[in-house]
């Protein structure tokens, strides 16, 4: 496992919101009773950002915006995370590495405008 935590309140973890980086692949699981498990492959991360409010700084806390190329999850958020910073630049080297790895360029991920054999010209 490369790196686990969960949504904090207060710098506490009392949350049902944990987070997991394994393999390559984020996961996020909500909820106690009822329960979602999101996943996005690292590949697909085509940018990140780190918000902190003051009261975060005070907790040690921060809050991860990944920008993807995934069609569930545009913006995939990773809430106060602890050591937010480390975080951050880690999800950003391992989405390179991967892309790196798998030979995938930046302009592959974005789908349709890559191919102009598959735009309808009807629609425009």
């Amino acid at each position: 496992m490369e790196w686990k935590d969960r949504k904090r309140f207060l710098g506490l973890p009392l949350s049902f919101t944990r987070y997991r980086l394994e393999n390559n692949r984020l996961y996020v699981n909500k909820g106690f009773f009822s329960t979602i498990e999101d996943e996005l492959v690292m590949y697909r991360v085509l940018d990140v950002r780190l918000k902190r409010t003051l009261w975060d700084k005070i907790f040690g806390v921060g809050t991860i915006i990944l920008y993807t190329a995934d069609e569930t999850h545009k913006e995939l958020i990773l809430e106060k995370i602890k050591h937010s910073k480390e975080v951050r630049t880690m999800i950003s080297e391992i989405a390179e590495q991967e892309r790196a790895r798998l030979g995938i360029k930046g302009r592959e991920l974005y789908g349709v405008a890559d191919n102009p054999d598959d735009i309808d010209d009807d629609n425009i």
